[in-house]
């Protein structure tokens, strides 16, 4: 009878486990968006966001000629579908295209950089394909006979050869101001407005040949055009820029149209931007897989602020690949005289070694960092 009753209270067992739920097939509560409203991305860059704050340049473009270096390496070592976070303009849509997340956000202590991007939004709203989306960067008409799958440098060149025009400018002007009004759903702000137009009409003065601009409006000839960081290349000489293959760009004109890339207005050391990209990606089980620094860690040694940028990399949820992505300006040395070489670094790695004492000045944190 015992043996009995055994077998019926193991199959009463058997008969609940197999109609029991089984918990992991159950749906996560949230996961990172395939795409995000317009209200809600306007939402996430006010929310996100805080007080704009000073730098003693515009930074339209990069001066890092040697950004694309590390794609390869990064390419390797970043699996795709994480969260990007990055700084400054379009060399970002370069790393975005390569490491492939699911999320971007560009977080930048200027109001301008937010301008810059959102310029960039519209832009890629409004063109089918690179060259449509040259024509409206630069005013410039598309040249006769060029081919939509001409390379970069083939694309530039043609752009250098076409005279400005008002008209393609102001139509230009006028469809990025409209676009992005109808996106948000209410008017710019009107400085913001007038940031945007500042953004393109700096392209349309200089086309291809514009450069990075000091404080002060002071130009380097060091520093190098637009067109020849779209046309740099990594080390084996393999262009690798956003707008070198019209897949690129289409990888991150998708973003771009599904509100997945994220303009913030927020300082690396501050209070609550990163801190508030990483409670956003941690609640939707993301992983930060890439953090594009620039140099702006010098910049938070200078103010000794850079404790507070750790601090908050800290809250940021990481796995073993997270990746920084770093410049180092005039110190680190490179074959071809280059004043920016770029490095990477373990995310993880760095902070351990920060909160174990190893990293103490901002040329430990450049010893820490690899060459690609």
């Amino acid at each position: 009878m015992r043996g009995r009753r055994r077998r019926l209270v193991g199959l009463t067992i058997a008969l609940y486990l197999v109609s029991a739920p089984i918990p992991f097939a159950a749906p996560t509560a949230a996961e990172l968006p395939v795409r995000l409203a317009d209200t809600e991305y306007w939402a996430l860059v006010d929310d996100l966001s805080e007080p704009g704050g000073f730098f003693n340049s515009d930074n339209l473009i990069s001066n890092e000629d040697l950004y694309q270096t590390v794609v390869p390496e990064l390419a390797r070592v970043v699996a795709p579908g994480g969260v990007y976070i990055g700084v400054g303009p379009d060399q970002n849509f370069t790393y975005i295209a390569a490491s492939d997340p699911a999320v971007a956000f560009i977080a930048d202590l200027r109001r301008g950089n937010l301008h810059v991007h959102l310029m960039y939004k519209a832009l890629f709203a409004l063109s089918a394909d690179r060259r449509e989306f040259l024509s409206r960067l630069f005013g410039r008409s598309v040249p006769a006979d060029l081919a939509g799958d001409a390379s970069v440098g083939t694309l530039l060149a043609a752009f250098a050869g076409v005279v400005p025009e008002q008209a393609v400018y102001d139509d230009t002007r006028r469809a990025v101001i409209e676009m992005l009004t109808r996106h948000r759903g209410a008017p710019l702000e009107p400085a913001d407005a007038a940031g945007i137009e500042f953004v393109l009409r700096s392209f349309f003065t200089a086309g291809p040949d514009l450069t990075f601009v000091s404080g002060g409006g002071y130009r380097r000839s060091r520093y190098p055009s637009y067109a020849a960081l779209q046309t740099a290349t990594d080390n084996e000489g393999v262009e690798r820029g956003y707008l070198a293959a019209e897949p690129a760009f289409q990888r991150v004109k998708s973003l771009q149209a599904r509100n997945l890339v994220i303009p913030v207005v927020g300082n690396f050391a501050g209070p609550k931007a990163i801190q508030a990209i990483g409670r956003w990606v941690r609640a939707r089980a993301g992983v930060v897989t890439v953090f594009y620094t620039s140099n702006v860690e010098q910049y938070l040694f200078q103010d000794a602020a850079w404790d507070r940028f750790r601090q908050n990399v800290a809250t940021l949820p990481i796995d073993g690949s997270s990746t920084f992505i770093r410049s180092c300006f005039n110190t680190c040395t490179q074959p071809g005289g280059s004043r920016a070489v770029t490095l990477l670094d373990s995310i993880p790695r760095l902070l351990d070694s920060a909160a174990t004492g190893r990293i103490q000045t901002y040329w430990d944190v450049l010893a820490h960092s690899r060459y690609p």
